[in-house]
């Protein structure tokens, strides 16, 4: 026992390193975000997050969005609780046979304009859990999608390059 607790002493972790930080990239690309909403919609961004089925892969992702290093609702994206104040669905993971009801109501209570995005490899096509008793497939078998932002999970600055995308 006193060997295992002076090796774990002496022995430098096991972790990798943290990524350089990129702050101004991260910055800039939230603005460009945050100035083609108020462009397209004359206001911010509004984003439902609606988990489907998924591992929560894709939702770790999706919050560290709110994080103090991404910190979203200082360029004016925000995520709301209600989808009848939503701008856009951000669908992940699959969709499962008893979330697919749920999905469809959530996406009639969105007003107009209103654009869904998928959010990862499940829910383009059920990723892994494609052919599960339990899955009906991807987003797309049940509302018209918009956007899909590929990965598994996708990193957060990928989903900043996506809602972009969807709005330019």
């Amino acid at each position: 026992m006193r060997k295992l607790l002076f090796e774990i002493l002496v022995k430098p972790p096991l972790t990798e390193d943290a990524p350089a930080p990129d702050e101004a990239a991260v910055a800039e690309l939230a603005r460009a975000v945050d100035q083609a909403a108020r462009r397209r919609l004359g206001r911010s961004l509004a984003i439902r997050q609606v988990d489907a089925g998924s591992c929560n892969g894709c939702e770790l992702e999706i919050h560290a969005l709110n994080n103090a290093y991404y910190d979203l609702e200082r360029f004016g994206i925000r995520f709301v609780a209600s989808p009848r104040h939503a701008d856009v669905l951000l669908v992940t993971g699959p969709v499962t046979k008893n979330m697919r009801e749920a999905l469809e109501r959530t996406w009639a209570a969105t007003p107009g304009p209103k654009w869904v995005v998928a959010a990862g490899g499940c829910a383009k096509d059920g990723g892994c859990f494609a052919g599960s008793y339990a899955v009906t497939g991807g987003v797309a078998g049940v509302l018209p999608v918009d956007l899909h932002i590929p990965g598994c999970p996708p990193r957060p600055v990928e989903i900043l390059r996506g809602l972009l995308a969807l709005l330019a």
